[in-house]
């Protein structure tokens, strides 16, 4: 009997389910991740809409899941680098890079981090937090093996000297694996649009202007902050906070024409949590063109964000916002298009809800497995009824890098590819 093998490109949630599928199938399963965790954007969130139940505690568990399973193959902090062969027949060469630590020693004991002297800002706190040039990137990573920033290391090897295990090895080198595969499932996730092209937002600049994901780390308990939400420039509270729709999105002056769908209930849901979160509360204000609320229990979440929590809502697409170099509070510049009136608002913060594209790394899978892209660099489907196949046979694809689309409809996703794949493994 001929071996199953399947390969999946990204361990967000949605390759994550998309793993657990197929290899609850009992096909052995090769689990690619970039970075040196599994877990992807949602790991990033506190809490996801319109339920408000708690991110990590629905994420967690499947990160243990992929990390424990008898027939999933965890390659984190590794590169798909070449694939050839055809579908029942593929050979992929990964690149496993080095993290400078024995994975089969570290014991995640963190020793080495504490007593490392050098900080850097943190990616996974959208450099809002900082980090050790020895880290693992957020406490419930998987593996909780820690990786060694060469760029950032000073080479003091206290590391090395402080670690009880022995797991410090300066000497490591990439590993080149080549697997055997039936199928490949492409989960590539996306990137936030850069929205310092939107220079009429001050993004970038001001230090109040905040990303939806900046935000998303000053709410989490285990963000930067602890949960406890203050303004970047002095520290202060925000009392007042706008929240700016469709940056990035909509937008065909800058390329940008599509919704990104999932940017309205966001807004909402952190409107929401911040008044929840600052202590004495705060007033918080959300300036859009229309809301698009779409989905299961979607209008309700809207409709109590209103009623229940006070939020306001503005219809109109700010115009500009300018900074009160004293004070460092936003002046918003907006027209109300529903009283015609042209209005200019004090806040504390402001929170760009920036829309999504396809990440950096879709794009180098997709070079690689020549898999064709629509004008935004979204993958495309085989046909409208098979939203799963590329046109490359043999090759799915689940979440985002297919369209945008929310958290549950990615999942779903990553299981429609999972049995697809699981047909054309060998």
């Amino acid at each position: 009997m001929s071996e199953k093998n399947v390969l999946v490109i990204g361990a967000g949630v949605t390759g994550i389910q998309a793993a657990i599928d197929v290899a609850n199938q009992g096909i052995k399963t090769y689990l690619v991740e970039k970075s040196p965790s599994v877990g992807g954007h949602m790991a990033q969130l506190d809490k996801t809409f319109p339920t408000l139940d708690c991110s990590a505690c629905i994420l967690t568990p499947k990160m243990v899941d992929v990390a424990r399973h008898p027939h999933i193959e965890l390659l984190t902090y590794s590169e798909v680098k070449e694939v050839t062969g055809t579908a029942g027949n593929f050979t992929a060469k990964i690149e496993k890079k080095p993290r400078y630590i024995d994975e089969n020693i570290c014991t995640g004991c963190g020793n080495c981090a504490i007593h490392c002297p050098v900080e850097v800002p943190s990616e996974f706190d959208e450099g809002i937090g900082v980090r050790k040039a020895i880290y693992v990137p957020f406490p419930q990573a998987v593996p909780l093996v820690y990786t060694i920033d060469k760029d950032a290391c000073i080479e003091c090897e206290l590391c090395q000297k402080i670690c009880e295990a022995g797991a410090v090895k300066y000497d490591q080198e990439p590993e080149e694996i080549e697997v055997n595969v039936g199928s490949i499932i492409v989960a590539t996730g996306y990137d936030l649009f850069d929205a310092t092209n939107l220079k009429y937002y001050g993004y970038g600049v001001y230090d109040n202007v905040l990303s939806s994901l900046e935000f998303e780390r000053l709410l989490s308990a285990s963000g930067p902050a602890g949960g406890h939400v203050f303004r970047l420039s002095d520290g202060k509270i925000p009392r007042r906070i706008a929240f700016l729709q469709c940056v990035g999105s909509r937008d065909p002056e800058h390329g940008m024409p599509y919704c990104s769908r999932v940017c309205c209930m966001y807004a909402i849901k952190n409107a929401i949590l911040a008044k929840d979160h600052i202590h004495g509360g705060c007033d918080t204000t959300i300036f859009y063109i229309d809301v698009r609320a779409f989905g299961k229990g979607f209008d309700e979440f809207y409709q109590n964000a209103q009623t229940r929590f006070g939020v306001k809502f503005v219809r109109g697409k700010v115009g500009e916002i300018v900074e009160d170099e004293t004070t460092k509070n936003l002046l918003v510049r907006v027209e109300n298009t529903e009283t015609g009136e042209l209005n200019q608002e004090e806040f504390d913060m402001v929170v760009l809800s920036i829309g999504l594209v396809p990440s950096q790394n879709s794009s180098e899978v997709g070079k690689i497995l020549n898999l064709p892209t629509d004008q935004y660099g979204f993958f495309e489907e085989a046909s409208r009824i098979l939203p799963v196949d590329t046109k490359i046979e043999g090759v799915y694809m689940a979440g985002v890098c297919e369209s945008v689309k929310d958290i549950p409809d990615s999942v779903g996703q990553g299981s429609a590819a999972a049995m697809r794949a699981s047909l054309k493994a060998i």
